[in-house]
């Protein structure tokens, strides 16, 4: 790939070239891979090490009550990992309509699943890592038990969601701990998240499913009237799982199976395949245009058809049937915007990584909590907040996302990773519920039809469709697009959800021989992050 190396876009960041590269939404987080790197770890060590830095750096989109999601070429050949809980035992449409009136709540207890990314780094560890589990956890205990200071945007997440999220059990000892949120540039310790690590790194993880800590989690659960069991934590194990494939420009995206929305910008690309996007400037009218209708038309069969894989009526390779993408691509009017049948949108709250190192593995890694802090309960004397992804259920009898006892919802994040002739050449991800998809698209259209460089194509104004005809867009969009847009007939919005934005990407793009060429890494000035190497 030959890029044009300049950038049009107002940023404050710079392409970074090096051997090994960690690129976060946390500065702690890409410096925490690289000190693993730098004691011979590889890169699933320098992925594992800075997610768990995220838990306590950024603990407004992620914890470890998380779930997480992984692509990862091995230097061989790419692995996929679904390490999304599943439902408690119990759970069931009549559980809800009998405790909750019919619906499933956005917060508390009864709105968590089982978490998965605690046992997702220990799967990953012991298929791929090379390092001793505690040493790559080592930045994280440290962090734990020393804190560290809170950066602009979280305190800005950190204090749209405090009012809300202060009645529910233990949110207001763990995470406002002088009665507010932490200013910025103050230190913060999350009690008990030391302890809880120490234990993780000494069990390869069991003990978060079977030892202290489950018990713990299980009694507060019990407390507070729900359903999480002993053995739904104990029985829970994450999937190793073949990555979907989409072909666009003479590349291949790949992307985790659905329970995940990333079907959606596989579906997109598919069907964008039918149009020479490359034909007028990416930032004009028409451009924007169609790559909004073709995520619109993704995102009717993902919200119609899109839950557990066990329990989809379609499959995803008969979403992403050439015939049916054809056919699809036929429905968009180039002179008008269209309402496509679908569901409501999902917000969402985050944290995307990814690291390379000189020996050419790549780590694809994404984790949340859902809608920022998720849930909102904090497990007294174990640091540990829990992710609301139960909410992202349906209660709708028969479709295929309907919530069910050891059943996994449709998820958010999706990891992403792009491929040519067999060979690895980025790992990616735009963290941000239903952004993630418009996205991934958004930025790959960017870097394959118009050479545009992975930081340019990050920094690059965005639009995140909402439903029907809504569209929100960023500011920096020329005026002259947004009104051919809105002549067109979208209907531009503002947000209204202060945590939700247009997402943060980090990017990395092999140059060649990984330990000659190295890399090129973008992180996102959206989010207080940083790609970094050496």
């Amino acid at each position: 790939m030959t890029f044009d190396w300049h950038n049009p876009y107002r940023t404050t960041r710079v392409p970074v070239f090096a051997r090994n590269v960690v690129a976060t939404s946390q500065p702690l987080a890409a410096q925490a891979g690289l000190r693993v790197l730098e004691r011979g770890g590889n890169a699933v060590d320098a992925a594992i090490a800075a997610a768990a830095v995220l838990t306590l750096a950024e603990p407004v989109s992620n914890g470890l009550g998380s779930d997480c999601f992984a692509i990862v070429w091995d230097g061989a050949r790419l692995h996929g990992m679904n390490a999304s809980g599943r439902a408690p035992s119990a759970w069931c449409v009549d559980y809800f309509k009998r405790k909750h009136n019919g619906a499933i709540p956005m917060r508390g207890w009864d709105s968590v699943t089982v978490p998965g990314c605690v046992a997702g780094w220990a799967a990953l560890h012991e298929k791929m890592g090379s390092l001793a589990f505690a040493d790559v956890l080592a930045p994280a205990i440290e962090y734990a038990e020393r804190g560290c200071a809170v950066s602009p945007v979280v305190h800005q997440k950190w204090a749209a969601q405090a009012d809300s999220l202060q009645p529910l059990p233990g949110f207001a000892e763990h995470f406002l701990p002088r009665g507010r949120p932490p200013a910025i540039g103050e230190n913060f310790v999350l009690k008990g998240a030391a302890d809880t690590l120490k234990r993780i790194a000494a069990t390869g993880g069991r003990d978060f499913y079977e030892g202290e800590t489950a018990h713990k989690l299980v009694a507060h659960a019990q407390a507070h009237d729900a359903a999480m069991a002993l053995s739904d934590l104990r029985d829970y194990k994450p999937e190793w799982v073949t990555p979907l494939a989409q072909a666009y420009r003479g590349h291949t995206l790949h992307q985790i199976p659905p329970n995940g929305q990333g079907i959606a910008a596989l579906i997109a690309l598919g069907i964008l395949q039918h149009f020479d996007v490359a034909a007028r400037p990416v930032d004009h009218p028409d451009t924007q245009h169609l790559l909004i209708e073709a995520m619109k038309l993704a995102f009717a069969d993902v919200y119609a058809h899109v839950g557990d894989a066990a329990h989809m009526e379609l499959s995803a390779d008969t979403l992403l049937d050439p015939a049916y993408l054809a056919e699809r691509a036929r429905l968009i009017d180039m002179n008008r915007a269209q309402n496509f049948s679908t569901g409501h949108a999902p917000r969402g709250g985050t944290v995307y990584l990814t690291a390379a190192d000189r020996n050419g593995m790549m780590v694809s890694f994404i984790q949340s909590n859902y809608m920022g802090f998720g849930s909102g309960v904090v497990v007294p004397g174990t640091g540990v907040s829990l992710q609301n992804r139960g909410h992202g259920f349906s209660m709708q009898p028969g479709h295929a996302n309907v919530v069910a006892g050891g059943k996994r919802p449709f998820h958010t994040i999706i990891p992403g990773f792009l491929m040519r002739d067999g060979a690895p050449v980025m790992s990616f991800g735009v963290m941000g519920g239903n952004m993630q998809p418009q996205g991934h698209m958004q930025t790959l259209v960017r870097m394959l039809d118009y050479g545009q460089q992975p930081q340019a194509a990050c920094d690059a104004p965005r639009w995140k469709w909402n439903h029907g005809r809504s569209v929100d867009v960023e500011a920096a969009m020329p005026a002259a697009v947004q009104e051919a847009l809105r002549a067109r007939g979208h209907v531009l919005e503002g947000l209204d959800d202060p945590y939700m934005d247009f997402g943060s990407g980090q990017f990395i793009w092999r140059l060649g021989d990984p330990a000659v060429d190295g890399y090129v890494a973008a992180s996102d000035s959206r989010r207080d992050g940083l790609a970094a190497g050496f």
